[in-house]
């Protein structure tokens, strides 16, 4: 049976629609957040049943709002992770109504063909994409709301998902390029777009304009913005849940270089590092990884860059070995950063 991958979506019992986040599952749950709740008045909908977004943009301190709404209302999606050692939203699979998967939504489309405007966009850009790229059309799938086929035309954007190693190194580096057809964004839109993550992230303008230039895996295709996922491939979910424990240590910042850069292009994203410096009263001196479930920083450091950043210290407990790791985006933080030192 296929493992459960970041980006998957899940419906329960009760209609509540959850995103699956990352590859590290109990055995009996799936991880993931919270994102649409059945609303009369909702602008997303299927036939007559109408969805209220309930998580206006990925961050973790949205994601706890939806904690808050679980606690009063559905505490069963509420999980301890004794691995982790915080408390996640999980789905328990008793609960689970459906278990929606980017490919075969993607498949199903190709199919059928297109029913609306969007999923004639959608199937014209994978279609560009992979001729672009030279990847098939089945390496790549469809998330959010065209994947759970409750997606409006009229505001909707693309979401696609790209699988496996190879395939989005292949891909990120095409979109680099520059794929005719495709625009990058304008520079009108970047200001807006830092504007907005000004009061998200602890950074400034200048700071989020060179991660927005940075950014590969977003465009505009005939006037409908996308953005494109990374999803590991199946032999790339190695970790095997309980095989390590992770413990917090508390905040810390400071500098590191990268010196693998390989798993970054995913979310969460996960940078190995040396030469790291940290700030404040720790008697820890190097941590060995910077993991990210901030999608922001996924995929725009490359190997040998020097790197400031804050987040949440861990000792990570493995069966052969104890090292420490640096968190950002986690529940139970303030998000935290990563940034490229000032050349």
């Amino acid at each position: 049976m296929e493992r459960p991958k970041d980006k998957d979506y899940i419906e329960t019992v009760e209609g509540l629609i959850f995103c699956v986040v990352g590859y590290l599952h109990p055995p009996d749950r799936y991880t993931a957040y919270l994102k649409y709740i059945p609303e009369d008045s909702g602008k997303w909908g299927r036939g007559p049943r109408r969805y209220g977004r309930v998580l206006p943009y990925y961050h973790v301190t949205q994601v706890e709002a939806t904690y808050r709404l679980l606690e009063e209302q559905y505490p069963q999606y509420l999980y301890n992770c004794p691995v982790r050692g915080i408390r996640v939203s999980a789905i328990p699979r008793s609960r689970v109504k459906r278990y929606h998967r980017p490919r075969e939504r993607l498949r199903t489309l190709l199919r059928r063909g297109p029913i609306d405007q969007l999923e004639m966009k959608l199937l014209s850009l994978v279609e560009l994409l992979s001729r672009a790229s030279g990847l098939r059309p089945t390496d790549f799938g469809v998330t959010g709301s065209i994947l759970l086929g409750i997606h409006n035309p009229k505001f909707s954007d693309i979401d696609l998902t790209i699988h496996g190693y190879r395939a989005s190194r292949s891909l990120m580096e095409t979109l680099k390029a520059g794929v005719e057809g495709v625009e990058t964004p304008s520079e009108t839109w970047i200001r807006d777009w830092c504007r907005r993550h000004l009061d998200r992230l602890p950074l400034n303008e200048v700071e989020l304009q060179e991660i927005a230039l940075r950014r590969w895996n977003q465009g505009f295709y005939m006037d409908t913005y996308f953005s494109i996922h990374p999803v590991r491939g199946e032999e790339e979910i190695t970790e095997q849940y309980g095989s390590c424990i992770y413990r917090r240590i508390g905040q810390v910042e400071g500098e590191a270089t990268i010196i693998d850069a390989s798993m970054g292009i995913y979310t969460p994203a996960i940078y190995r590092v040396e030469d790291t410096s940290l700030k404040g009263e720790t008697k820890i001196k190097e941590v060995e990884e910077i993991t990210s479930y901030e999608g922001l920083f996924s995929g725009i450091f490359q190997e040998d860059e020097r790197i400031r950043f804050r987040g949440i210290l861990e000792r990570v407990e493995a069966e052969d070995e104890t090292y420490h790791r640096v968190v950002i985006g986690a529940a139970d933080s303030d998000g935290g950063y990563m940034k490229p030192l000032t050349r």
